[in-house]
C-alpha cells in the first residue's frame, strides 16, 4: 500500500501497536491522525466500541472516561489547521471535521486504519477504527453506501488488535475492562 508512510507507535493497556501511516497517498486523513497525535489528543483515550469479527474503534475525546454514556459523540475542536505532507493547510470545519479523502481504492482489510464517521459526507474528525475482518462494504468504491476511507495499516501488534477485539464487552459494545490508549507517538 504505502509507499513513504510515517510509523506511529500506539501503546495501549493491552500492549504495542505499530501503525504506518499512509501520509505520502492518503495525506488529508494522515495527515490529520498525526497532527492530533503530535499534540497527545489520543492519550488517555479508550476504545469505546470493540465489535469481535468486525473492528476497534477509538479516538472520541469523551472516552476519557471509558464508562461516559457520550463515548462516541466527539471529535476535535473546530478550526484547528494543519499541513499535509504534500503541503496543503487543511482547516478542521466548525465540528472538527476534514474534508473525505476518496481518492485511493484501499480496501477495509485485516489490520487497517480507518476513518470513522457518522454516514454524512465531510464528517470524519477524530475517531478511527482497526479492522480484524476484510469489511469491504466500508469501502467508499465498494458495495455498500458507506464511505469509510483506509489511512494505514498495522504493521506489528496484531495479536495486541486481536487482544482488545476479543475482550468482553457489555452495552454498546463497550469493554467490560477499559482498553486504553496510553499515547501514539511517532517512531
Amino acid at each position: 500500500m504505502g509507499m513513504a508512510g510515517t510509523n506511529v507507535l500506539m501503546k495501549t493497556t493491552a500492549g504495542d501497536i505499530t501503525i504506518e501511516l499512509f501520509t505520502d497517498t492518503m495525506p488529508i486523513t494522515a495527515g490529520n491522525f498525526l497532527d492530533l497525535a503530535d499534540k497527545g489528543y489520543y492519550n488517555g483515550l479508550h476504545f469505546h466500541r470493540v465489535i469481535q469479527g468486525f473492528m476497534l474503534q477509538g479516538g472520541c475525546p469523551n472516552s476519557k472516561d471509558p464508562n461516559s454514556p457520550r463515548a462516541g459523540t466527539g471529535g476535535p475542536d473546530g478550526g484547528g489547521t494543519y499541513t499535509t505532507s504534500d503541503g496543503q493547510a487543511i482547516v478542521r470545519d466548525r465540528g472538527g471535521n476534514i474534508p473525505d479523502e476518496l481518492t485511493q481504492k484501499f480496501s477495509n482489510e485485516i489490520g487497517t486504519l480507518s476513518m470513522a464517521n457518522t454516514g454524512r459526507p465531510n464528517s470524519g474528525g477524530s475517531q478511527f477504527f482497526i479492522n480484524t475482518k476484510h469489511n469491504n462494504f466500508l469501502d467508499w468504491f465498494g458495495p455498500g453506501q458507506s464511505a469509510h476511507p483506509v489511512f494505514g495499516k498495522v504493521v506489528s501488534g496484531m495479536d495486541v488488535v486481536t487482544a482488545i477485539e476479543t475482550t468482553q464487552t457489555g452495552y454498546g459494545d463497550r469493554p467490560t475492562t477499559p482498553q486504553e490508549i496510553i499515547s501514539v507517538t511517532r517512531v
